[in-house]
């Protein structure tokens, strides 16, 4: 492909000293994540300290269901990506073309018929989360708006993903960069100044996605050389779809399934009332923030094994699993003593110093989940492996037994009087140890390159 020296921030992940590939290409999507988390943290922030605990519980639920909603896209595009990076790792422009048509046609259609349903079915969805009569006129008005969002989650991830396949990382970090920045000066605007409360959190929200979104499409199409006669594979090829299809619809199964439960986590922690939503809403930030490097570090390392594998490098993916695990699982050992040390201090970024019951609460959450961080980190890489190596089916089966033990232990220890809460907290790192063990068992008996 001699197109490849036209962009200069690609890179080949095929060659050159593994642990500096990995860290650099990674670097630019942990921040670019991180940026992205702004987006709701910094609604939670300033709901939380100039709105109170109410208005903090309705946007955080919120959070959890547009986490699910985007989650469909982010899976789509990261199955596209990981057979964007396999094309590309083989050179073969003119398949990579056909990859990018087929999944941008398929990801539009998801988007338009999501964004549909979402605004038909607002109440049954915020019945089944199980949303306290308090909140719920201020989640709706929250909701109502940020819907309009979904479109503008498409174009990020299906661009950043297609740039992320090909080795530019950084680009994706800009836009966002620009947007989060945009998002916490429109907060502050829109919710202090303007004085519309939980809407205008939204607002900020919505209009800073378009930026980020629109921003990439139009460099895309003006920077990618792949791009430049694209217009003959606009009509996808049976194919192509399939492939794609097979992909991204796994992907985005194993992403919808992740997200689902926690769905259904949450609609239990709202059964436990407001104090219990509001700390939960505030901890599930900070827990966010702490494991997002592994998470993005995972996907890294997935188009990592992608250009490998479609280069035939298996020596080089063999070399690089010993490489990213012990990357991780240093990094979660360091992340996890912040969190467990400074929880309560950490809980006050979100929440006032007075609410001692949601902090009280909030702090145990994160002291049980931020002792096994290295669990998650482990379960990311066996994702973004498995996802990379043509087997995107095992990654959803060990979303299915995480997230399954997730929920069905938080339901069953929660419901005894002597446990309460404390129950659905100690399901999560139960529930990545079980899924780290049946992928971990995979590779060595059958799941070997």
């Amino acid at each position: 492909m001699e197109q490849r020296k036209e962009c200069i921030m690609q890179k080949d992940l095929t060659q050159g000293s593994i642990t500096k590939t990995l860290l650099l290409f990674a670097m630019p999507m942990i921040a670019g994540d991180l940026l992205q988390q702004f987006y709701n943290i910094a609604d939670t922030l300033i709901v939380g300290r100039f709105l109170g605990a109410e208005a903090l519980a309705a946007v955080g639920s919120s959070y959890t269901l547009m986490t699910f909603l985007t989650s469909i896209l982010l899976g789509l595009s990261m199955g596209s990506g990981a057979v964007f990076s396999i094309h590309y790792g083989e050179k073969n422009e003119e398949k990579l073309k056909e990859s990018m048509a087929a999944a941008f046609w398929l990801i539009f259609a998801v988007a338009l018929a999501l964004n549909i349903f979402v605004f038909l079915c607002i109440h049954p969805i915020m019945s089944f989360l199980q949303v306290p009569e308090e909140i719920y006129d201020m989640m709706q008005e929250y909701l109502w708006i940020v819907f309009w969002g979904i479109f503008a989650s498409f174009l990020y991830n299906y661009f950043a993903s297609l740039l992320r396949a090909v080795g530019n990382s950084v680009v994706p970090l800009v836009f966002l960069a620009i947007s989060a920045v945009l998002n916490i000066i429109l907060d502050l605007w829109f919710v202090l100044g303007l004085k519309w409360g939980v809407a205008g959190a939204a607002a900020a929200t919505v209009f800073s996605q378009y930026v980020a979104g629109i921003g990439i499409f139009f460099y895309s199409g003006i920077k990618l050389p792949y791009f430049r006669g694209i217009g003959k594979y606009m009509r996808p090829k049976w194919e192509m779809m399939k492939e794609i299809g097979q992909f991204s619809f796994l992907t985005c199964l194993q992403q919808s399934v992740m997200n689902l439960g926690i769905l259904m986590v949450q609609g239990l922690v709202n059964s436990f009332g407001t104090v219990i939503m509001a700390a939960f809403a505030a901890a599930v930030k900070i827990d966010s923030f702490a494991y997002m490097p592994v998470q993005d570090f995972g996907n890294a390392f997935s188009t990592f094994v992608a250009q490998n594998y479609g280069a035939g490098r298996i020596d080089r993916i063999k070399k690089g699993i010993k490489k990213a695990v012990s990357l991780s699982v240093g990094f979660s050992l360091c992340i996890s003593a912040v969190v467990f040390f400074f929880a309560r201090p950490l809980m006050t970024i979100f929440v006032n110093a007075e609410e001692t019951a949601i902090l009280s609460a909030g702090v145990e959450y994160l002291r049980i989940e931020g002792a096994f961080y290295c669990g998650i980190g482990c379960l990311f890489l066996l994702y973004g492996y498995y996802r990379a190596v043509k087997k995107p089916g095992m990654s959803l089966i060990l979303t299915v037994i995480s997230l399954g033990t997730r929920v069905v232990l938080a339901y069953v220890l929660s419901a005894i009087p002597q446990i309460g809460v404390t129950g659905i907290w100690w399901s999560v790192p139960v529930g990545w140890g079980l899924a780290d063990l049946a992928g971990f068992l995979y590779y060595k008996r059958l799941g070997k390159v």
